[in-house]
């Protein structure tokens, strides 16, 4: 079928046109061998759904390899899956026997399906990752937190290099060394390696215009480049220390500077060899929280899976040039009937699609296609990547040392998740609700006597909160008056419910009974942190948006006093009430209020933080980053600048006559006319 014109209604790609796959099928550094994308009902299948559908697909299917999509009614993708044989593959969905229910009901909805052939069954299993991570499929194995990972960078592109952490792009020269497990590893590393090698961590424009040196180099904690407390000789030596600690080569870095240290005390130095001391001090806690540092493994992930009680914890170790940087656990969407192996694979497919993948792998058990995997992920490093499930010794240590975390993890999740399913229950119980909540909004507002006003919403559910739900928003209106707490609350019920309707229309309930895999776009509840006042203010709105009877809104103000424990609650038709001093639901609701106060005062410091650092120069058109050092530093402050002439604008290094009246008329706007 390859090279062939198909049939009506398709669509041909040959690595010309431009099509919604385009950047999906760059799976690999070379260009894509031509493919079929089939985006319209062929006329074949017209009228068609389910296995009859399916049955009419085979039929128009090459042998070769490809991925296929599953679409419901909507056109939204159900399932991504790949195959060695498309016509084969497919087939087996059209047999209407042997399905699990999870694939029975996933054949029932499909309304549509398109396709993807490729030139190997490899460049078939990087897509499918892609398009599971971009699409998010109901029924397939999902990696719920895709977080790209942290690392440490010693730059390379300025006289004193300086030692930062990183995310996203490699774009400015340098060494990576990574990846950590958290933001808070690279934190506690860093700090430690700022005792050990004195190398500065301060941004290049505050280096660049340090007159003396800071407070660091006080504490014993950088060497002062910026000053040249220390010479550029000297310090290129720290740094190249900092790089072999980095690289593994630890033991020769602290037998240099216990040398070091020996020679200083033998010369009478006590001084510098209390340096050397305290550096070596430095190196040790770093190393101390590491936790296990296998002598025989290099570089290598070690991924262990736990699958009990409908929930599968993966937990992955990281190690780096012979040293152990964190672990995390991870809980991915997957259908219970799974088993672990199946998981783990599809995990393993994600989570490596955008991730630097190490040159050895290490599973708690086999996966399928595991040998596919390993030549798929050695073709996107560009070297060779074995995949082991280790028998004996060191690494069988670390496979189980990585299980017996993921057993840790999940029972701690079970715990957290049976806790949340009774406190929703009870919940539901209190409220008198008709069912018990899926997915819970508050709502809380943040300013400062009218300013930077921010609202905050946050989201709840069965699993406790739903951080990558959370929206924050800017008050924008005009007409509110500073301060108006209702007003504020108005606006942001407004935008949400909006937005809400545009986007998904009215909830169906019965729907959404048949979906507890699904996590509902549509709050049941939705809690005002206020009285009856704002409560007033958000029902006029819902009712306003036709959508009163969709949501349970229920408002919570703070008791007598303020006091935490005397809160009263208002819920439409019923009178305002209060809940006893220990009940369980009240420290429930007690906790969502906070963390949406939370939230909302974080997103306010935010803005307020950015307005407190807007410079006038930033909204000058032609004004970049340097001519806007150039002239801070020459006249000290904007507002020195805007009062400065033509002339002494022009004496500024970098700026010509042009510019100096740009910066002039933005300042004098009289000058213009």
């Amino acid at each position: 079928m390859n090279g062939q014109t198909p049939t009506d209604g398709g669509i041909l790609y040959d690595g010309t046109e431009t099509d919604e796959d385009d950047e999906l099928l760059e799976v690999t550094e070379s260009k894509p061998a031509p493919a079929i994308v089939w985006t319209e009902r062929q006329p074949e299948t017209q009228g068609l759904r389910g296995a009859e559908l399916i049955q009419a697909f085979v039929k128009l299917l090459p042998n070769g390899p490809g991925v296929y999509r599953m679409l419901n009614e909507a056109g939204d993708v159900l399932y991504v899956g790949k195959a060695r044989s498309l016509k084969k593959r497919v087939s087996n969905y059209a047999q209407g026997r042997g399905h699990s229910n999870r694939i029975a009901r996933m054949v029932r909805e499909t309304a549509n399906m398109e396709f993807v052939t490729t030139r190997t069954e490899i460049e078939a299993l990087l897509l499918e990752a892609n398009l599971i991570k971009r699409l998010r499929p109901r029924f397939n194995v999902l990696l719920r937190d895709d977080k790209s990972f942290p690392y440490i960078v010693v730059t390379g592109d300025t006289r004193a290099p300086a030692l930062y952490k990183h995310r996203g792009a490699r774009s400015r020269k340098g060494d990576y060394f990574g990846p950590f497990a958290s933001a808070g590893a690279v934190g506690r590393t860093i700090n430690s390696l700022q005792r050990a090698f004195l190398l500065r961590t301060c941004t290049d424009s505050v280096f660049e215009t340090r007159t003396r040196p800071c407070l660091l180099y006080q504490i014993k904690r950088c060497s002062a480049p910026c000053t040249s407390e220390i010479s550029d000789a000297d310090y290129a030596e720290l740094v190249r220390e900092a790089k072999d600690f980095l690289s593994g080569k630890s033991q020769a870095v602290k037998e240099t500077i216990a040398a070091a240290m020996h020679e200083a005390s033998e010369n009478l130095d006590f001084e510098r060899a209390a340096l050397y001391r305290d550096r070596l001090a430095a190196l040790s806690h770093v190393q101390s929280h590491q936790g296990i540092n296998p002598a025989g493994v290099e570089e290598a992930d070690v991924f262990a899976i736990h699958h009990e009680g409908g929930i599968s914890c993966i937990q992955v170790f990281f190690f780096r040039t012979g040293q152990n940087w964190g672990n995390r656990a991870y809980f991915p969407k997957a259908d219970p009937s799974l088993p672990a192996s199946e998981v783990l694979s599809a995990f393993l497919a994600q989570f490596y699609d955008d991730k630097p993948c190490p040159r050895q792998i290490l599973l708690c058990e086999t996966v399928e296609e595991q040998e596919l995997l390993a030549q798929a992920l050695s073709e996107k490093s560009g070297y060779r990547v074995s995949i082991l499930v280790p028998q004996r010794g060191e690494k069988k240590d670390l496979v189980e040392h990585a299980l017996a975390n993921a057993r840790e993890a999940h029972g701690r999740k079970l715990a957290e998740t049976a806790s949340q399913s009774r406190l929703l229950e009870g919940f539901a119980e209190t409220f008198k609700l008709a069912r018990v909540p899926r997915r819970i909004e508050i709502y809380d507002n943040s300013h400062i006597m009218g300013t930077n006003a921010v609202g905050g919403m946050v989201v709840a559910g069965p699993e406790g909160f739903v951080k990558g739900q959370y929206r924050k928003f800017n008050i924008k209106s005009t007409d509110i008056t500073p301060g108006d707490d209702f007003g504020m609350m108005r606006e942001v019920m407004t935008r949400r419910f909006s937005r809400l309707l545009k986007e998904e229309g009215k909830p169906d309930r019965s729907a959404e009974a048949s979906e507890e895999a699904t996590f509902p776009t549509w709050p049941d509840v939705i809690l005002i942190d206020g009285g009856q006042g704002q409560m007033t203010a958000v029902r006029a709105i819902l009712k306003e948006l036709d959508v009163e009877d969709c949501v349970t809104a229920i408002g919570v103000a703070k008791g007598v006093d303020r006091d935490a424990g005397r809160e009263r609650f208002f819920v439409e038709g019923k009178e305002s009430f209060t809940l006893p001093p220990r009940d369980p639901v009240l420290y429930f609701i007690q906790r969502l209020r906070d963390e949406a106060h939370r939230f909302a005062i974080g997103s306010h410091r935010a803005r307020r933080k950015k307005e407190m650092v807007k410079n006038p120069l930033d909204e000058i058109a032609g004004i970049g980053p340097t001519r806007k050092r150039a002239l801070l530093t020459h006249f000290g402050t904007a507002k020195a600048v805007s009062r400065a002439g033509i002339n002494d604008l022009m004496a500024v290094n970098g700026i010509s006559e042009t510019v100096a009246r740009l910066v002039y008329e933005h300042f004098h706007e009289d000058a213009s006319k």
